[in-house]
């Protein structure tokens, strides 16, 4: 399994969205809840976020690829937890 990273900040209503899809999708599909999920907000944490190639939030890389920038969906979502377990 592979971590991920999702990139947040507090203001991002986005971001907000994505972590309540995943709770419901880990919710529906208890496999999902193995993932290890590290929110970084990259306001509390730019050290971290310097380190990734970025612009949008949310943003999720599993291990060191990014998966997808921006606005996300819950099919985005189920995408990540299923590249981290795969």
């Amino acid at each position: 399994m592979k971590p991920v990273h999702m990139f947040v900040t507090s203001w991002c209503p986005y971001c907000k969205q994505a972590l309540s899809w995943m709770k419901e999708i880990q919710d529906k599909v208890p496999e999902y809840k193995k993932v290890n999920v590290e929110i970084i907000d990259e306001e509390k944490h730019p050290e971290i976020a310097k380190k990734y190639d970025y612009y949008y939030v949310p943003t999720y890389f599993v291990g060191s690829t990014k998966i997808h920038e921006g606005v996300p969906s819950p099919e985005i979502i189920e995408k990540v937890f299923e590249k981290s377990l795969h």
